[in-house]
């Protein structure tokens, strides 16, 4: 028996729906009982209460997303595996004047789509750092950068390695602003739930050096229900196809077994499956 699954990923042009296709071909290449299959969404605002709902079967969802869910009493959603860290950073022009977070106070910035956990974590930072600014939402994420092109906007956020905007942007003289250390600690120190996180040099063109930020993991989350034999081909399966799960894509070398087991924020919310798997390899015990 074949065990079709559908996979919630975001808006075209964003990050999840390229690690979507790359995670469903390796999975599906590696084990012929599965068959996943990325469907578009909003996002992690969508995937949440589709999953909740019964509607997908298994769904990305960005950290500050996942805090949240996993915070509601008695919630059924278990991850699956964890994906990657996101360092969240904004991306001007080389020539742009901005050399700080704190210089885009008043600007018009390009937060990201509506349901997007990226977005989520944009607001969070500038927030944090007490920076008003003039929010720029989208409809789909490959509609920000004609808008940092043509002036519209001083700055566009997003994160981690890979982002499809980001690679786009770097290529024609981006350049990366993060937080200072102190703006780090600061955020930290507001937001407990996040951590600091770096973006290593040479993620992007023209990048030569790391990149200071906070950030989160994101996850592939399960239903409610779903199945404990499917969660445990979906890890072995993963399992057995990192290498060329990291070949497909650069930011899915961290998409690991162990990082599954080291990112959880317990045990408990691993999925039953994935678990089992994870206690027979020796990762877990």
């Amino acid at each position: 028996m074949v065990f079709s699954l559908i996979l919630g990923t975001a808006t075209p042009g964003g990050g999840f729906p390229v690690f979507g296709a790359a995670y469903a071909e390796a999975l599906n290449a590696e084990e012929p009982l599965l068959r996943i299959e990325p469907r578009n969404t909003k996002g992690s605002t969508e995937n949440v209460p589709l999953l909740e709902a019964g509607k997908l079967d298994l769904g990305l969802v960005a950290g500050e997303l996942a805090s949240a869910a996993f915070a509601k009493p008695g919630t059924g959603l278990r991850i699956v595996a964890a994906m990657y860290s996101s360092p969240g950073l904004f991306i001007v022009w080389g020539d742009s004047p901005v050399r700080s977070i704190a210089d885009l106070k008043g600007k018009p910035v390009v937060l990201g789509t509506h349901g997007s956990g990226i977005t989520v974590l944009g607001r969070i930072v500038l927030n944090s750092l007490e920076i008003s600014f003039q929010e720029i939402l989208l409809e789909k994420a490959a509609d920000g950068p004609p808008m940092l092109t043509d002036g519209r906007a001083a700055a566009l956020w997003g994160a981690g390695v890979g982002w499809p905007a980001f690679s786009a942007l770097a290529k024609s003289g981006g350049r990366f602003v993060g937080p200072s250390a102190d703006e780090v600690k600061r955020i930290l120190a507001k937001q407990p739930s996040l951590q600091a996180v770096t973006l290593p040099a040479r993620s992007y063109p023209g990048q030569d050096a790391p990149v200071q930020s906070v950030g989160s993991w994101s996850f592939v989350f399960a239903r409610p229900g779903l199945p404990e034999e499917q969660g445990y081909l979906l890890a072995r399966s993963l399992h057995r196809a990192e290498g060329a799960l990291a070949a497909r894509l650069e930011q899915a070398k961290e998409t690991t077994a162990a990082n599954t087991l080291a990112a959880a924020p317990r045990a408990e919310l691993i999925h039953p499956g994935v678990l089992r798997y994870l206690r027979e390899t020796g990762l877990a015990r």
